[in-house]
């Protein structure tokens, strides 16, 4: 049990870390990325208001089949990346979530960028 607590601290040590430096406005909003063991949540906040612009995730709505491997990231990345383009958004900062850059939070960060979200 004491590993867990150790890793979830840490976690969350990196999360604050990466939070500090950020924030988001409502032409620039802040990608939030969570991760579970079967699902992928993104969300659009906006910092300065304190409300969510866009919340997607693949448990709910069009990207309900996506698995959480790197090629459905990268779809599902896509997909909100063009509903953030049709909202006006064209940048955006993203917030990794405490996670590592790598596998299916890079495909994310990346099919953004290929539906045209400058980070």
């Amino acid at each position: 049990m004491k590993t867990l607590e150790l890793k979830r601290a840490r976690k969350q040590k990196r999360k604050m870390r990466i939070r500090k430096r950020i924030s988001g406005t409502a032409s620039c909003p802040r990608l939030s990325i969570f991760k579970s063991n079967r699902y992928v949540y993104l969300q659009a906040v906006d910092d300065t208001t304190g409300h969510t612009l866009l919340g997607m995730s693949t448990a709910h709505g069009d990207t309900k089949g996506l698995k959480q491997n790197v090629e459905d990231a990268l779809k599902f990345g896509q997909a909100f990346g063009e509903k953030l383009k049709a909202m006006s958004v064209n940048k955006a900062v993203f917030d990794r979530n405490g996670n590592l850059y790598h596998g299916v939070v890079k495909a994310v960060a990346d099919g953004a960028r290929k539906a045209g979200i400058e980070f």
